[in-house]
Parts: C-alpha cells; sequence; structure tokens
C-alpha cells in the first residue's frame, strides 16, 4: 500500500500487516530490534511513547530471555493510541481529516452493514499453524506483564472475543480482558450487561457449555467495533463491513462451530463449561486505575491455537490518557455513534457530538454542539445523550452547548460552562445508572455496577438568547486577509480554524 493518503479511495486494509504498511507511510511505526522485556518494560515504552506528539505506534522485534520455541512472535503497543491519523487509516479515510469530519464519517459508516464472507481453511492465513491437544502451551507465547500489581500476564486485551447467542445463533464480536490462567486455560473478564456475558448466563442457565474464540493481532477496525455494544440481533462483523466497505473475511474454526477473522494473526478456540471459575486480576484498566478483581471470571478451556507465520501480537495498554489505547477510537466511534442515536430518535439541531478521550479513555463524558430551537430543547438533549444506547454507560458528565462552540475543543467548553451555565440552574443529576464494576469512584466497592451522571447546560439561557450578552468574535473578511497574509508576515505553524465569525457590516 504505497500511498495512503486516502484509504477511501484504495483497497480495503484486511488485516494488521496491511494496516501497518499505511502506518508507516505516515511516520507512526517505530521498530525495536533490540530485544527488550515483555515485563512491564514493552507497556512502559509504549505508555511513554503515547505522550509524544505524533504518538507512534511501536513494534518490539525480540523478547528479551525468551524462547519462543520457533515462532518469531513479534508484540506490537500503541496501535491507534491518541493518533487520529491512525484511527482514521483504521476506518478507510485520509489520514489528514479533522476530528469533526472523521466522526461524521465514521457516523455515516456504522449506518452500512455487510455480512461476513466465509472462506475454506486453505485461504485462511491464520491457519498457517494450527496446535491442538497437548501441543497447545501458551507459555510459547510472549505474553506480557502490563502494570507491577497485575494479577497476571494479559494478551492483548484480546482484539475481538467471538461468542454465539444461544437464543438468536448471531456472532457477536467483543473486547474484553484475558489473563493467561496456564498452558491451556484463560480467564475471560466481562463487565455486568455486556454481549459475551449474556451468552455465557444464557448457556449457563440451561447447564450448557458454550463456544468461545479469541483473535490477538487484527485490523484495529475488530477493536475499534468491538468496543462498543450494538443491536443484539446483529453481529459486529456487519458493522465492520460496512465501514470497510468490504466483507470480512470469516473461516469456520477447526474445533468449535463459530467463525473467526481468516486474517488474523493469532487465534484460540475454546470452551467455557458450566460453572468452570477462576480467580483473575487485578489488571490495570482504562480508569488509569487497577480494576477491582472480580474474585472469579469464567475459565476458558483452550481446543485450538491458530497463528500465521511469525505472528505479531497485540497489545492494548489500559492508562490514564493519552496512553491509553482505547482513548483515541473510542472518541471517534462512541461520538459517531451517540450522534446516530440523536439521528434515529429524530432530534433537530444536534451539531457535533464529542466524547473526550481524556474521560477514562473516552468513557467518562459526552459533549453535544446543538442550534437551540426550541424552549427545553438543552434539557431534552443532556437527558437523552445520558441515556441513548451509544452513550448510556458509565459515562458521568454529560455536557450541552450552543452550536458556536467546538465540542472537540475543551478550551473552548470550559469557557462555555464558565460564562452561560449557573449551577443552582443549569446542572441536574440522574443517580442509579449504569455502571461498571470498574469504577474506582464508587465505594464501597458493592455499590458498583450503579452509578450516577451529571447534565451540564452550558448553553446560552433560552429564555433571553437574543438579548444575551455578544461574544467577541472575528470579522470574517479580516480572518481570510489574516490567513492570506500568514506565511508573507513570517507567522509560525498554521492559522488555527475558525467557524464563526461576527457578521460583516
Amino acid at each position: 500500500m504505497s500511498n495512503n493518503k486516502s484509504n477511501s479511495q484504495n483497497e480495503p486494509i484486511q488485516d494488521l500487516r496491511q494496516w501497518l504498511e499505511a502506518v508507516e507511510n505516515v511516520g507512526e511505526l517505530v521498530t525495536v530490534k533490540e530485544p527488550v522485556s515483555r515485563d512491564q518494560e514493552m507497556s512502559a515504552i509504549g505508555y511513554l511513547l503515547a505522550k509524544q506528539q505524533p504518538s507512534p505506534t511501536v513494534m518490539f522485534q525480540k523478547v528479551e530471555n525468551f524462547d519462543d520455541g520457533g515462532i518469531g512472535a513479534k508484540l506490537l503497543w500503541n496501535l491507534a493510541g491518541p493518533s487520529l491519523k491512525r484511527i482514521a487509516i483504521t476506518v478507510g479515510e485520509d489520514p489528514e481529516i479533522s476530528t469533526i469530519d472523521l466522526i461524521k464519517r465514521v457516523k455515516s459508516k456504522l449506518l452500512e452493514r455487510i455480512p461476513p464472507q466465509e472462506v475454506s481453511s486453505t485461504d485462511a492465513p491464520v491457519y498457517q499453524n494450527t496446535l491442538l491437544g497437548e501441543d497447545i502451551d501458551l507459555d510459547k507465547l510472549p505474553i506480557p506483564m502490563h502494570w507491577p500489581l497485575d494479577g497476571g500476564r494479559y494478551p492483548g486485551t484480546a482484539d475481538c472475543v467471538i461468542t454465539r447467542d444461544p437464543e438468536t445463533g448471531y456472532f457477536n464480536v467483543g473486547t474484553y480482558r484475558m489473563m493467561q490462567q496456564g498452558k491451556r486455560e484463560s480467564g475471560l473478564y466481562l463487565s455486568p450487561g455486556k454481549d459475551a456475558r449474556l451468552h455465557i448466563e444464557r448457556a449457563w442457565e440451561r447447564g450448557q457449555p458454550i463456544e468461545v474464540a479469541a483473535a490477538w493481532g487484527v485490523d484495529p477496525i475488530f477493536m475499534l467495533v468491538g468496543s462498543q455494544g450494538f443491536a443484539k440481533n446483529v453481529s459486529e462483523y456487519e458493522f465492520i463491513g460496512g465501514i470497510r466497505g468490504q466483507a470480512v473475511t470469516v473461516v469456520k474454526g477447526k474445533t468449535t462451530d463459530l467463525l473467526i477473522p481468516a486474517n488474523a494473526e493469532l487465534v484460540i478456540e475454546g470452551v467455557l463449561k458450566p460453572g468452570a471459575m477462576k480467580a483473575e486480576g487485578p489488571f490495570g484498566e482504562f480508569t488509569g486505575y487497577y480494576g477491582r478483581p472480580e474474585g472469579e471470571a469464567p475459565l476458558i478451556e483452550i481446543t485450538a491455537l491458530h497463528h500465521r507465520d511469525q505472528p505479531i501480537m497485540t497489545n492494548a495498554l489500559m492508562a490514564d490518557y493519552p496512553s491509553c489505547e482505547q482513548s483515541g477510537f473510542f472518541a471517534i466511534v462512541r461520538s459517531a455513534r451517540v450522534w446516530n442515536d440523536f439521528d434515529k430518535l429524530g432530534i433537530a439541531g444536534i451539531k457535533s457530538v464529542y466524547c473526550h478521550p481524556a474521560a477514562a479513555g473516552g468513557w467518562g463524558m459526552t459533549c453535544v454542539s446543538i442550534e437551540q430551537r426550541y424552549a427545553g430543547h438543552a434539557a431534552q438533549v443532556l437527558a437523552l445523550a445520558a441515556q441513548v444506547p451509544g452513550g448510556a454507560y458509565y459515562t458521568k458528565w454529560i455536557i450541552v452547548v450552543d452550536e458556536d462552540i467546538d465540542p472537540c475543543d475543551m478550551d473552548q467548553v470550559i469557557w462555555a460552562m464558565s460564562t452561560r451555565s449557573n449551577p443552582s440552574d443549569d446542572v441536574e443529576l440522574l443517580k442509579n445508572t449504569w455502571s461498571t464494576q470498574l469504577d474506582p469512584a464508587q465505594y464501597p466497592a458493592e455499590k458498583r455496577p450503579y452509578g450516577s451522571k451529571c447534565l451540564i447546560n452550558a448553553c446560552k439561557d433560552h429564555r433571553h438568547i437574543k438579548e444575551y450578552s455578544k461574544r467577541t468574535m472575528l470579522s470574517q473578511n479580516v480572518y481570510n486577509k489574516v490567513v492570506s497574509d500568514w506565511d508573507r508576515l513570517g507567522l509560525p505553524g498554521k492559522p488555527p480554524t475558525i467557524h464563526y465569525f461576527e457578521e460583516d457590516r
């Protein structure tokens, strides 16, 4: 892929290796050839690199003091991270696209559905190597330790975990943390209400085992889509295909009846037998804190391990921003989902939506920009943003601003909160809302997963909007002249983009 200026004009990226080519083309791939320890050193490097501008992805070619038996595995950290360019590449867009324009494009693409295309096992790169039964040995994989107090080694978090709904038969593709529990066993942590957990609970209530597969080393679009909650009767495979504009190639498992990504770097297949549980965690989570140990989590008995030659194992560090792997792409896809929810409800005047990546990996805050059109409009948008499917989980802070405020620019949002919001009138609380066991703010921990939400109206008072104090804005004519003279005047950098101006007289 020699030119990735606009992926939408080229063939869609089909696997991690093509994605890395595109990332290298924009200068955001760092390769480390010297051996590095998988115990906290790789994660530390990824954590620190993520705080640079630009923030590169980093490939470790060798693992210090580790013999993988000739597998030749490499480890990739900080896949997308806070990089807007890499997120744009992931969804097939121009790496130079703006944040709001990227959200709009993803918003549109999320409305498309393309079912996966099944291929034969001979056409599936993931089946280049297969281990079954006693030959399976997770110790041969360089599974890392992310944080000093983690309860074990965590591959991933898994890029995608595949389960099948025991009632409807649809395939769910989710992202969940997995801890190595032995040579042929892995734990699977699942928050309440997540699809895979519901599938497991339904199967176990019937006394039935449930099949599961997990892939490490896939095109990051799997993480982007799998991290979100969608309708319970539509597979994430279809959403991934819709974003790509091309069907995901899948292949039937060799020990399960699941469809797995044919182009993945590494896949395990397994079974969750009724009641099979084992102590799991803690693990450094997306909040930037160690997640409360589940105590026990479902235990996967691994029945097959498949991998490509010299597989690339992806590792998603959960941390504070900007070093949290999910933060950048969550900001885009979650914003797009909430915006689509507003469209489905027919809410007028929505100008833009942004779930800020610094807010606990994109989960904690949603900001909506609106053109106020009627009494109660801002209050309605606040209430809906707090509870629509795309934004209900965990989010604590919901802010609505006027159309002249860019929700992606927290300086503008804070300015609007400070000059247009009266806390005694414009702040509301919702209690006993959907949250997570991983919320470090809730004590005692038994109060989880119930949470609360703060709704902040940072719009001009609609009752007095016509007489509201006029903000200072540039003249568009003057702005255009200054921009055209920028280089001639020897001014540094590029002039910022301004969208709202004083009317020329």
